[in-house]
């Protein structure tokens, strides 16, 4: 025989029914601490009913009253009040000690839990609690016919119900719980059949029995004639229902509508409901009405928070040729999801990226949305190839547009795999730290500048080795600064934390995604007072000898001359077989550059996993697809890198403009 046994050594529930053991005398009800866990029934989540098992399906003895161990369930007196025909003192307490408990609930699940368990064994035998599906959202008007669908029962186990009197029913399943309490009574009638088998979903008919009850809002004796048409059509035709006022039937209305209902049961051993238990039953009806409507807009905001969130920061990161990428975002807390906390990697022109991470003061959905729009800005000022002082700039006159007291931190680098060189600006952020090769780990230098919007100052930029195998991180204060530890000295941990997890790896690097991982692993208890926001970049650059660049005159001849710079170039990376698709395509783009620039031209080809061709002049407008009519003498040379590469593109730079485009390398062709 399996047995669970309770904090105190009692037995819970079996597995499999024991053997009739001798009685034991009775013993009065062994008080709750308040610290026992509930053992919560299975729930029924969205349109489906998970119905709980009939055995081991509640608490233990009720929750003592406050001062006594705790608000759980509504506790009577030591001296076994009835349950019903109590005292008015009694139901107030019962009423208090209920609505507290409901009102503890933050989401739905907490709140239909705690009306269960705050009324059985205490006030009812077994209750069903129906809602709504789908469940209102603030003023939304529903459409359709309404529907009710079966969210959660709850009811007195097995064993108890056979043990005692009424007088004793309350610490009935205490006694129960005790080593050697007698077995189940058996014996047809106990009037709980109800929670065995109600319907699962009843649909509202317009004008029908049901929808009068529920407009009345008032609960309602199952033996008036109201609740004998209304409770069959909620828990089926078939079903039978117990006679006398032996149940209470409770519309749940919230704000502005009936969101459900609550059928509380009572056996025929024990006494009927009274005429103040309806009164007890329309504040417990009322509580979990206005319960579950906080809930459902709680729901609504965490929902949109998360969008919020979601859409605010990037989806994924891009995986340029020469650096590799990781990130992590952790918010302050799980009821605080919202943060001003971002970070991007944004791709540029010649395989450059800028990295960048950022920081709005506050928690707030307000928070987030300046976020969401100073890195519109910042990806904006990216595509235009500004240098990170002039982003920051720029940033900080965004800033104070959007408002006198919009204040951020951020921190804006652009990394160079070609030239293994990294230009950092700071507005007021923490600085970033580079991990070497080696394993050695150092902050780097760069100038806090003043945060984004206190505006009226100059930001300073810095340009830095960045070798191939370094790792470069940026993140926000939050991993760093908590209550216990001021930003230095969560920089140094970071920097320790960081040489101890290269130490790992000998001289390899460590890989991106389990270095973020550890670095998050600094965190410890009390250290989660802000957002974070981190991202990693391995610096591997591209090798000298996969770069060719030259500047040539814009002259009729440039044409011709670039054509033979670019076989010569393929021919030594063994690349011959696209020499004949190559000279078109860069024929084409300088031609086109010709044309208009006044400056030398610049043509550099990358061969990477790919061959890059990028074409640059003086012109800042960007070309055009269109489609030539025959007449035209021109105008068919995009169309032709249209079809021929894999994929190119123009980008407006501040000098001017690059128009690049990507072929497909043979298998032989990979460079590395």
């Amino acid at each position: 025989m399996t047995e669970q046994t309770d904090s105190h050594g009692g037995q819970r529930n079996a597995a499999v029914r024991p053997t009739r053991p001798t009685p034991l005398p009775a013993a009065p009800p062994r008080p709750r601490t308040g610290d026992e866990p509930d053992e919560a029934l299975p729930l029924a989540r969205g349109a489906h009913t998970v119905r709980p098992a009939m055995s081991g399906g509640v608490d233990g003895p009720a929750d003592p009253p406050d001062g006594e161990g705790g608000e759980g369930r509504a506790h009577p007196p030591a001296d076994g009040p009835k349950p019903a025909g109590g005292t008015g003192g009694e139901r107030l307490r019962f009423v208090g000690a209920a609505t507290r408990r409901i009102a503890r609930g933050i989401d739905l699940d907490e709140i239909v839990l705690g009306l269960c368990r705050a009324t059985v064994p205490t006030f009812a035998d077994a209750i069903l609690v129906y809602l709504r599906d789908p469940l209102p959202v603030g003023d939304e008007r529903p459409v359709g016919p309404v529907v009710l669908r079966l969210r959660r029962t709850d009811r007195l186990p097995e064993y108890a119900r056979g043990l005692g009197t009424p007088e004793t029913a309350w610490g009935a399943e205490s006694l129960a719980s005790l080593p050697g309490a007698p077995a189940p009574a058996d014996g047809p009638g106990l009037g709980l059949e109800l929670a065995d088998a109600a319907a699962e979903r009843c649909e509202v008919r317009i004008g029908g029995p049901l929808a009068e009850v529920l407009r009345g809002v008032r609960p309602v004796f199952g033996d008036s004639s109201a609740a004998r048409a209304a409770l069959p059509e909620l828990l089926g035709a078939d079903r039978p229902v117990p006679q006398q006022r032996r149940t209470i039937l409770a519309p749940l209305r919230g704000r502005r509508r009936v969101i459900g209902a609550a059928v509380f049961i009572r056996r025929p051993d024990r006494p009927a409901f009274e005429g103040d238990d309806l009164l007890v039953a329309a504040q417990l009806a009322t509580h979990t009405a206005l319960g579950v409507d906080k809930a459902v807009l709680y729901g609504r905001e965490v929902y949109i928070a998360d969008e919020l969130q979601r859409t605010m920061l990037p989806d994924s990161l891009p995986q340029p040729t020469g650096v590799r990428l990781a990130s992590r975002y952790l918010p302050a807390a799980e009821t605080a999801r919202v943060g001003g906390d971002w970070y991007d990697a944004i791709p540029l022109p010649g395989n450059r990226i800028a990295l960048v991470v950022g920081d709005v003061m506050g928690h707030s959905m307000t928070s987030a949305a300046i976020m969401g729009q100073l890195r519109t800005t910042a990806q904006t000022l990216a595509g235009l190839d500004l240098p990170p002082q002039e982003v920051l700039h720029h940033l900080d006159e965004q800033a104070q547009r959007l408002g006198s007291d919009r204040m951020a931190t951020c921190l804006y680098a652009v990394y160079d795999p070609v030239s293994h060189r990294i230009v950092i600006a700071n507005a007021g952020h923490p600085p970033p730290i580079m991990l070497h090769r080696g394993g050695r780990a150092e902050v780097l230098r760069v100038p806090p500048g003043a945060p984004i919007g206190v505006g009226g100052v100059d930001f300073e930029a810095v340009e830095l080795d960045a070798p191939a195998g370094a790792t470069l991180l940026l993140y926000t204060d939050g991993l760093v600064e908590s209550r216990i530890r001021d930003v230095w000295t969560g920089i140094e941990q970071l920097r320790e934390r960081l040489i101890d997890t290269a130490r790992l790896t000998g001289p390899n690097p460590p890989p991106l995604e389990p270095l973020c991982d550890e670095v998050l692993g600094m965190l410890g208890p009390g250290d989660r007072d802000d957002d974070i926001a981190l991202l990693a970049a391995r610096f591997e650059g591209i090798a000298p000898s996969d770069v060719a660049y030259w500047f040539l005159d814009p002259r009729p001849q440039t044409a011709r001359q670039a054509r033979r710079l670019a076989r010569r170039a393929l021919d030594r990376w063994e690349l011959g077989e696209l020499s004949d698709a190559v000279e078109l395509l860069v024929s084409e783009v300088i031609t086109n550059a010709v044309r208009y620039a006044e400056r030398p031209i610049t043509l550099r080809l990358l061969r990477t996993n790919v061959l890059r061709c990028e074409v640059g002049d003086d012109v800042p407008q960007l070309p055009r697809l269109r489609q030539a009519r025959p007449s035209d003498e021109g105008g068919r040379g995009l169309y032709l890198v249209n079809k021929l590469a894999r994929r190119w593109g123009a980008t407006r730079l501040s000098t001017g403009k690059v128009v690049w485009f990507e072929l497909a390398l043979p298998p032989h062709g990979h460079s590395g």
